[in-house]
């Protein structure tokens, strides 16, 4: 079980990595809606690529953000039922959740925009605007990247979730003892 243990974190590395880089994304895209506001107002000017690139960025923080919410559990649940559960109880909430609903709609969004991103890339799709930004093809393949990103975080709360199920349970005596499968997992890592 140490290798499912080491995948889940290599999965969520990259989601937290993802997540931190679309935080720099986020300052961008405030300094740049910064900027268009004041060229507007005070100088009577603009630009539509500005305009896009914040638009740009903001879809970026969006679409790549879900599998960092996913992973730090700051997406929105309905934890009516959730939050009094027990580890356990959660844990099946969370395998089941990801497998009966989470993989397959990333499924069927990666499916359905797969031909809509590569319809793009075909001809390379720009601003329908004068004076926009070329690249509306690396937007629409947001689509479908953010379907793979999300499914990735899913398998390994997935996996997480499948480690807790497995647990051996902490003899009576030591209640603070760590589950015996977390611990052999652990001492393999070291």
């Amino acid at each position: 079980m140490p290798f499912l243990l080491r995948g889940a974190r290599v999965l969520e590395s990259l989601s937290s990595r993802t997540g931190h880089l679309l935080a720099w994304f986020t300052w961008a895209m405030v300094l740049l809606q910064s900027c268009v506001v004041v060229l507007r107002h005070l100088f009577d000017s603009g630009s539509i690529a500005l305009q896009e690139s914040v638009i740009y960025l903001h879809g970026a923080a969006f679409m790549l953000g879900l599998a960092y919410a996913l992973q730090t559990d700051a997406h929105v649940r309905v934890d009516v039922f959730y939050r009094r559960m027990q580890p356990l109880g959660r844990a099946w909430v969370n395998a089941l959740g990801a497998l009966m609903f989470l993989l397959p709609v990333c499924a069927f969004i990666l499916a359905g925009s797969w031909q809509f991103a590569m319809n793009s890339w075909s001809v390379y799709e720009g601003s329908a605007n004068a004076g926009g930004l070329p690249g509306v093809f690396f937007l629409k393949s947001l689509i479908p990247l953010a379907a793979v990103t999300l499914a990735l975080a899913g398998v390994a709360q997935f996996i997480r979730a499948l480690l807790e199920l497995m647990e051996i349970p902490a003899p009576a005596t030591r209640a603070s003892a760590k589950p015996q499968l977390l611990k052999q997992a652990e001492a393999v890592e070291a």
